[in-house]
């Protein structure tokens, strides 16, 4: 049944109503949806006590197999993995040092990254007391740019991927580049998986530590993400999140996660890792030829089916303004959408400011209601 077809009751107290996210895993429409099984394994993790040090460790030994990394963490999102990446890129497992952040004084704390790569999430890295160092341009880097700008207080090389996201040149170059001068690269995946490949690809070509969400298409708990990279920064971030021992509180505390959330985690990861994917993207492929084909002949749009290409997440529903348009702007058609009932969300802005129809999260017979609405506003 589509979400769209009831309102449940927790929401329905509150005054709030389900929409139809056709937006992608975004954390302001509530990522993804968690599978009955890591919903049960959640209640199961909440009727008794266990040591949170030793289930942490159990958890991440789930993460590493599941990354091929040396060791892993479950983690309070992405954007927490980043914290502890850097926290652990300037302390290692000096326990003084991590005692000291986000006092940096007397360390070296400075992380590079490639100007035109700044993103506002990137903050998560100063969290940690780390100082941003940027190399090359908006436009562009070479490769001598990377190695003019490592000094002997830099710590790491910080690499975000994104969808529409601009390099300066190939992430294999640039851990060359940082590995012959010793310095770890720490790379921002938050929304890279699937496909399921990505899990493993950046451990693979050398990357020191990586981080993914674990609330978007892994469908895990929407607070949660995956850490995952060498042993001895592993070890490092554990402590700054637990700091064991230690009679301080250490900066990556807020970066720990519950009993409950870290097995919903690591049950929801072992089953991504087992599910048959090409199943899954044929069913958004079967959704968005849906409203491709009730779309198309509408004078002055370019309605088409984009799959396979690495900006999208999945096999998409576009449309795209022809010079001869004449309908509603489409800011208008995302207010109308979004003022409907029930509300729909669409991406747009990727590469032409174009709507596109994101069909991770739309759940089976939401692509008719979609494809309805839109019918209405643009051939009307």
């Amino acid at each position: 049944m589509p979400t769209s077809d009831r309102t449940p009751e927790v929401y329905a107290k509150l005054g709030v109503k389900p929409i139809i996210n056709a937006q992608s895993w975004i954390t302001m429409l509530g990522g993804s949806l968690m599978r009955p099984e890591v919903l049960r394994a959640m209640d199961e993790a909440a009727t008794a006590f266990v040591d949170l040090e030793e289930l942490t460790r159990a958890g991440g030994q789930v993460v590493a197999r599941a990354t091929g990394s040396e060791a892993g963490l479950v983690v309070a999102g992405a954007s927490a993995g980043n914290v502890l990446m850097a926290a652990a890129a300037m302390t290692g497992t000096d326990r003084a040092k991590v005692d000291q952040l986000p006092d940096t004084t007397g360390m070296p704390n400075e992380l590079l990254m490639f100007k035109g790569g700044r993103n506002s999430y990137d903050k998560s890295f100063v969290t940690a007391g780390a100082k941003i160092v940027e190399f090359g341009s908006m436009g562009g880097a070479r490769s001598y740019h990377l190695e003019a700008a490592i000094n002997e207080d830099t710590v790491g090389l910080a690499w975000v991927v994104a969808p529409f996201q601009n390099y300066p040149f190939p992430l294999e170059e640039a851990i060359e580049i940082c590995h012959a001068r010793n310095i770890p690269v720490l790379v921002d995946a938050a929304a890279e998986v699937p496909p399921v490949d990505n899990l493993t690809r950046f451990t693979k070509i050398g990357a020191d530590m990586v981080t993914f969400s674990g609330g978007k298409g892994i469908g895990g708990p929407q607070n949660a993400g995956l850490l995952a990279g060498k042993k001895d920064l592993i070890d490092a971030a554990f402590l700054h999140m637990f700091n064991l021992g230690s009679g301080t509180v250490g900066i990556g505390r807020p970066s720990k996660v519950t009993k409950e959330t870290l097995v919903g985690m690591t049950t929801a990861l072992e089953l991504f890792v087992e599910s048959d994917h090409e199943a899954t993207w044929a069913g958004w492929r079967e959704r968005a030829n849906h409203i491709v084909g009730r779309l198309t002949n509408i004078p002055g749009l370019h309605v088409v089916l984009e799959d396979g290409d690495i900006n999208r997440q999945g096999p998409q529903a576009v449309i795209y303004q022809e010079s001869d348009w004449r309908g509603p702007s489409f800011a208008e058609v995302r207010k109308q959408l979004t003022d409907g009932e029930p509300s729909i969300r669409v991406g747009g802005g990727g590469y032409k400011g174009e709507i596109n129809i994101v069909l991770v999260n739309v759940q089976p017979g939401e692509e008719v209601i979609i494809a309805d609405r839109l019918e209405d506003i643009l051939r009307g």
